[in-house]
């Protein structure tokens, strides 16, 4: 494993792990190898002419890598399939995730706050189809059997965002990072990273494997429907 992220090390060091049983996380590692290894069976044919699509939209490779801060701030390399362009800076990202901190909505999609600018021009075509479906997440499949991550957890934070964390956010690393999640499945009722970070913490604090499992169902309807817009 690689270091905690530098900027979280003092304060993770301290966050006090989950009340959660043995058989509680049993069930939820159990629950994350079933789930991915289904994933990657079943809609390996899915994945791989996605992959050929993102190919022939864009030059570049498939798969995006990025690192991200897991359990206990330690840095791993996240798997994604790609939505931008290649050589894509951050500062748009940057931007957008210091006004979510502020609670200051980027633009108002459909009447609703939206944290994301519209019409990012980093973003290929298939790439918003990508990121409307929730279909770039699936690689992270592999992330899940390695151990990193959990189908069910917080989103797994880029390193940079720690720049805007307060003392009490680190708590959220108490646990894996999450391909889906309270705040994912909520995303629409969410005005600001506070708001963000007391989803993790509410799910960190009344985790049971039942709760990972309606989780899950009520992520798939939101991918089929195309209902992930933030």
């Amino acid at each position: 494993m690689t270091d905690p992220a530098p900027a979280a090390s003092s304060l993770l060091i301290a966050a006090a792990p989950p009340a959660w049983g043995r058989i509680q996380v049993a069930f939820k590692r159990a629950l994350d190898l079933i789930v991915a290894l289904l994933a990657l069976i079943t809609l390996a044919p899915v994945m791989l002419a996605l992959g050929l699509a993102i190919r022939l939209d864009s030059p570049g490779p498939a798969l995006f890598k990025q690192q991200r801060v897991g359990k206990g701030g330690q840095l791993f390399t996240t798997i994604k399939f790609r939505t931008m362009f290649l050589g894509a800076d951050d500062r748009s990202h940057r931007e957008a995730l210091r006004k979510l901190a502020a609670g200051e909505p980027v633009s108002i999609v459909n009447g609703r706050p939206a944290f994301k600018p519209p019409g990012d021009l980093r973003v290929t075509r298939i790439g918003r189809f990508l990121r409307a479906t929730g279909l770039d997440e699936l690689p992270q499949a592999i992330n899940v059997l390695r151990g990193e991550m959990s189908v069910v957890g917080p989103r797994p934070a880029i390193p940079y965002e720690l720049e805007l964390f307060k003392d009490w956010h680190y708590r959220r690393f108490a646990v894996r990072p999450g391909i889906t999640g309270l705040w994912q499945i909520r995303r629409r009722a969410t005005t600001n990273l506070d708001d963000v970070i007391r989803q993790d913490l509410e799910y960190i604090d009344s985790f049971s494997p039942w709760l990972d499992v309606r989780i899950i169902l009520v992520t798939i309807p939101k991918i089929v429907f195309r209902a992930w817009s933030f």
